[in-house]
């Protein structure tokens, strides 16, 4: 199995780009940061605007390991980046990988954005990449994107108990979710028929 399961791909829908991340993305970031001050809850893993160098590089070389694949998530409307998206934990062997390390400005947050997203990527997985299950991991108290990851119609496989040790030494619990290829079908029409339904 070569390392690079998952190949840098551009994916595209009416309302998002999906395009391997790159330090040219690097300003929109920042601004998208700013945004909301996402880099202040306490519950996620958002770069600050002077770390988000390093973010990006730490993706990218993540990419070049073969552990991830990371794109940044460009607004068709606008021309610009409005956050971050990555396959993760990336299991060739056993065709499985995580959507996860995502985050979305203040602003594009509630919006078609992260529902065309979450479909492109999906549909990349299962019918591209053809795995077997795609995972969502998120913090229990991150009460808005357990209810995104549920809405899309990911199923809860359990609560991952002192999962990981935050910054100031907090314990997270991670709440794990999948969708499995017998699903996908399902879950795609779900998806499909909350972009196209009216607004």
């Amino acid at each position: 199995m070569p390392k690079h399961w998952f190949e840098p791909v551009v994916l595209s829908g009416t309302y998002v780009t999906l395009e391997p991340l790159s330090p040219k993305h690097h300003n929109d970031l920042v601004e998208a940061t700013k945004d909301g001050e996402l880099w202040k809850l306490w519950y996620t893993a958002v770069p600050s605007p002077e770390k988000m160098a390093a973010d990006i590089e730490r993706r990218i070389a993540e990419y070049e390991a073969g552990t991830m694949l990371p794109f940044a998530v460009i607004d068709k409307r606008t021309g610009t980046c409005v956050g971050m998206t990555t396959f993760m934990n990336i299991d060739a062997p056993n065709r499985r990988a995580e959507i996860g390390s995502t985050w979305y400005r203040a602003s594009a947050q509630r919006t078609p954005i992260n529902t065309e997203a979450k479909l492109l990527l999906l549909e990349h997985a299962f019918e591209t990449q053809h795995c077997i299950a795609v995972e969502f991991r998120t913090s229990f108290h991150n009460q808005r994107s357990r209810a995104a990851i549920e809405r899309i119609g990911a199923h809860l496989d359990g609560v991952l108990r002192n999962h990981k040790i935050l910054e100031g030494g907090i314990y997270r619990d991670s709440c794990v979710y999948s969708i499995i290829e017998s699903e996908w079908p399902a879950t795609k029409k779900h998806l499909t028929s909350l972009l196209t339904r009216p607004r």
